[in-house]
């Protein structure tokens, strides 16, 4: 076989090795990933989560869970690389190496005599006068006439026992791992070798730029358009209630793109009706309400109206035009959300804070779209100052079942939680006349709900106590417990149908000032990360301090024992404001369950800075109050700062009940928090 053919299997082997090199080891992570999945199932087993089809495992589930962009091409890449090992077998067992010994049937270093006699054996066979087969013929002639010449020239013998071929030795002969055509310069196939240069080192990499930097100048790395944030951040302002934040949301670029059909008139304007009463419209001046709402940009509209019908349950009214709009603008929403919460959260002050109030409105979005629970219903109703919204997220409850439950004053999720299961077995049943079945769900469901503790220290890293102007170091371990055993977990959302993780907002912030000092996002989900991040956070820490390598690796070991029993640790850091004393509250908020959230007081105490290298203001004993500050106004004080944290608690501003400064304590020149209950827990 000529050069040409060998470069042509030379290229099919470079192709086979390029494709190879990736395959393999992606194809081997991808099946150890998939092996090391636990059994263990992390999704709600209610009978209403079983009925929404979300983690219904059948076969046709698992084939199009399988029938992703990713496995396709895994699949594909796999039989070219079949086809490319079997076309390449083929082509070596057409390139054979000359040997007349095999030829002939003979073994090396055969005599003269052997050698005639089996050159007349394939004669009598091969020979055109005796086969007048034309590929007998060739066969005579290309290798057995041509062993015999070889064999019985002694030069070209000699040559073949000392060299390995009959014209003695051959020079080092070098390949091109390309296609015959594309090394042919002097036919038509010199301009495809030109083609393919400029194609493959030039063209290509321009086009990949060019998809890139189009992509990039249009959505940020979280996938989310930089015209979207550019309205999130105009929109956002420090007052910004709970109620309000549905408005913001519903101007991203995202669902300006959403296609608006005149065939959707209609049916919007029915779902219109159905939700009117959730679209803070003014009753007084309705019809003016309602020409404003209609006068917005159509994909807006409709946006809030999808979202409402979501958040109304009324999906099933939908055309199916506007449920594929609808799972798309739900979809996109907890990726908006979390922007819309970090845009609360950016530092806007002149000291670098964010402002609380529109935080906590966007997290208590995000918690009644995931859990399809109408944001009227958070409204304070009796002691509750989340209203009947935590209740309505547990399957087979409703309106009609909570006003059963109201008579017998149960007035929060929490005391529904504390109850012995036979004594929530027997209010479920008399009163709310709900099935032995329907009741193992609400237990299976409340299996699945958070729990979480807090423990926050602040502090300034080498020194006593907190000066004006220090760097202060806030550390916090976030401890979550479920009934069920379980750390990692989705939640319990039958009505949002895509899967959603839970996640979690830490917020350390002044109440009375509407500030938040710090913030980061908690997840539970991914553990070797939060190991990774532990560890590196404590060792850092630990050698700051000043500790040697023993006491360091035992810092760490015990953070990454407490990681993976259910903890996860916050670290951040802030400058300490001017003098005085500051309650600080520490929220933990959750994206996806109701009635979850916690929060806990921390005081801070900020002492002048002085020159001298004591630094006072600090107690073993406890909080060190200022002078004409006793007991009783501090009770008042705080009592005033407990409930701002929701605005459908509390609507009226409470501006007249801010003090300007606040008291804090210390313990050992630490900042120690205090625990409470969370906003949806009466306190």
């Amino acid at each position: 076989m000529g050069a040409s053919d060998e470069n042509s299997g030379l290229f099919l082997i470079f192709i086979l090795t390029m494709i190879a090199m990736p395959l393999v080891p992606y194809t081997i992570i991808k099946l150890c990933r998939a092996a090391s999945k636990k059994a263990k199932s992390i999704n709600c087993q209610c009978d209403v989560c079983s009925r929404s089809g979300k983690y219904r495992k059948s076969i046709f589930k698992k084939i199009l869970n399988l029938s992703t962009w990713s496995n396709f091409t895994l699949v594909f890449l796999w039989i070219i690389m079949g086809v490319l090992v079997y076309y390449i077998k083929n082509i070596n067992r057409e390139i054979q190496v000359f040997e007349p010994f095999s030829i002939l049937g003979l073994q090396p270093g055969a005599s003269d005599s052997e050698i005639k006699k089996a050159y007349r054996r394939f004669s009598l066979q091969y020979h055109p006068d005796k086969n007048p087969d034309p590929a007998a013929h060739k066969y005579f002639v290309e290798s057995i006439a041509k062993a015999y010449q070889a064999l019985t020239d002694p030069i070209s013998r000699e040559n073949y026992e000392k060299y390995g071929h009959p014209d003695g030795r051959q020079g080092f002969q070098m390949g091109i791992a390309l296609p015959e055509f594309l090394l042919n310069i002097e036919g038509a196939s010199g301009g495809i070798l030109l083609l393919w240069i400029v194609g493959v080192c030039i063209l290509l990499p321009l086009v990949v730029a060019a998809v890139y930097l189009s992509k990039s100048s249009k959505y940020t790395g979280n996938n989310v358009m930089h015209q979207t944030l550019s309205a999130y951040y105009h929109f956002m302002k420090p007052s910004l209630a709970p109620s309000k934040i549905m408005d913001v949301l519903v101007k991203a670029a995202e669902y300006l793109e959403i296609p608006v059909r005149r065939s959707d008139t209609e049916p919007l304007q029915k779902l219109f009706m159905l939700v009117r009463s959730e679209l803070n419209l003014d009753l007084k001046n309705i019809k003016q309400e309602q020409a404003k709402f209609w006068k917005q940009h159509p994909a807006l509209v409709k946006t809030e109206l999808l979202i409402q019908a979501h958040l109304t349950r009324q999906t099933a009214t939908l055309t199916p035009e506007l449920q594929n709009d609808f799972k798309r603008v739900v979809e996109l929403a907890p990726r908006l959300l979390d922007e819309l919460m970090k845009m609360a959260v950016i530092p806007r002050t002149a000291q670098g804070h964010g402002w609380l109030r529109p935080a906590i409105g966007v997290v208590e979005l995000s918690q009644c779209i995931i859990q399809a629970v109408p944001l009227s219903s958070r409204k304070a109703t009796g002691g509750s100052s989340d209203g009947n919204a935590p209740f309505l997220q547990l399957p087979h409850f409703n309106e009609a079942v909570m006003k059963k439950i109201a008579r017998k004053k149960l007035k929060t999720l929490e005391e529904f939680r504390d109850m012995t299961i036979e004594d929530r077995a027997e209010l479920l049943s008399q009163t709310a006349n709900l099935s032995a079945a329907e009741i193992q769900d609400v237990e299976s469901v409340l299996e699945m709900m958070p729990s979480v503790q807090v423990e926050v220290i602040c502090g300034t890293e080498g020194e006593e106590g907190i000066q004006e102007g220090d760097i202060v170091t806030a550390q916090s371990w976030v401890t979550l417990k479920r009934a069920n055993g379980l750390t990692r977990a989705l939640p319990h959302a039958p009505y949002y149908p895509f899967h959603k993780e839970e996640n979690w907002w830490f917020l350390l912030a002044d109440v009375s000032n509407n500030n938040v000092w710090f913030s980061q996002k908690v997840s539970f989900m991914d553990e070797a990360t939060a190991v990774t991040t532990t560890s590196k956070a404590i060792e850092e820490t630990m050698e700051g301090s000043g500790a040697n390598a023993m006491e360091v690796s035992k810092a760490v070991r015990e953070a990454v024992e407490k990681v993976k029993s259910g903890s996860r640790f916050v670290m951040g850091k802030f400058q300490a404001p001017g003098e005085g004393n500051y309650n600080l509250t520490c929220f933990l908020l959750c994206d996806s369950w109701l009635g979850c959230d916690k929060k806990t007081g921390v005081k801070v105490k900020v002492v002048k800075r002085t020159r001298a290298g004591t630094r006072g203001g600090f107690t073993e004993e406890g909080p060190a109050l200022e002078d004409g500050v006793d007991d009783e106004d501090e009770i008042e004080e705080e009592e005033d700062d407990e409930d701002i944290e929701s605005e459908y608690s509390e609507d009226d501003d409470d501006e007249d009940s801010k003090p300007n400064t606040k008291r804090g304590g210390h313990v050992n020149g630490k900042a120690v928090a205090s625990s409470s209950e969370s906003g949806s827990d009466d306190e």
